[in-house]
């Protein structure tokens, strides 16, 4: 269940225009990070808006679109596979986090973002750990993220076929590693994370 700010003691007032922004594609070993921020409309409630990782693909599916048509602003922005590697992921994913939310259009009063750190930006802000299930609009923004790589990792599954992105998403299971070890890596996977390194190793 979703704690309002006024009822979260951690959480200071945030203003009249509070942004929530989260990522996803951290643990991948392909794909870009994908990022999204949402200021939500209050007048327009969206009900059913959780941790994107607690809800079902036909329901992300179907949030996504009442997020896009009913907020007030909303953004979604990545750091390319490129931008994992030089800068790391973490790096990687305060980045794209920050590209999310320089973009809403009103700005932010408040942003709040999920984890325990902040993005190195000019708003007032607060780092929430697992913020996706204690604010709605963390929430909405985690499923705008979630749901953008998920559909950039179907595109992905067409372009190499052999991997199963379609399936995995990029995440390390047995059946990518599996075909990561028989073929080696392509070009949207992560040449900085052990895995890959070692699958290209494997196949050299």
């Amino acid at each position: 269940m979703i704690i309002s700010p006024e009822r979260d003691p951690e959480i200071p007032y945030m203003g009249n225009l509070l942004a929530g922004t989260d990522e996803a594609g951290r643990g991948p070993l392909a794909g870009d990070l994908y990022a999204a921020a949402v200021i939500l409309d209050p007048d327009k409630p969206i009900a059913g808006l959780d941790d994107s990782k607690k809800l079902s693909a036909k329901r992300r599916e179907a949030l996504f679109d009442k997020i896009c048509e009913q907020a007030l602003a909303w953004n979604i922005s990545i750091a390319t596979v490129e931008e994992v590697d030089q800068l790391n992921v973490l790096q990687a994913s305060m980045l794209a986090m920050q590209r999310a939310a320089e973009a809403l259009n009103p700005v932010p009063e408040f942003v709040a973002v999920d984890g325990n750190r902040l993005p190195k930006w000019s708003f007032a802000s607060i780092a929430l750990v697992k913020g996706d299930s204690r604010v709605t609009e963390i929430s909405a923004a985690s499923i705008l993220a979630k749901v953008a790589r998920d559909r950039h990792m179907q595109e992905m599954h067409q372009a190499y076929p052999r991997y199963g992105f379609d399936k995995h998403k990029g995440y390390p299971t047995k059946q990518h590693i599996e075909m990561l070890r028989e073929f080696g890596s392509c070009r949207i996977h992560r040449q900085s994370y052990r895995p890959v390194q070692q699958a290209d190793l494997f196949t050299s």
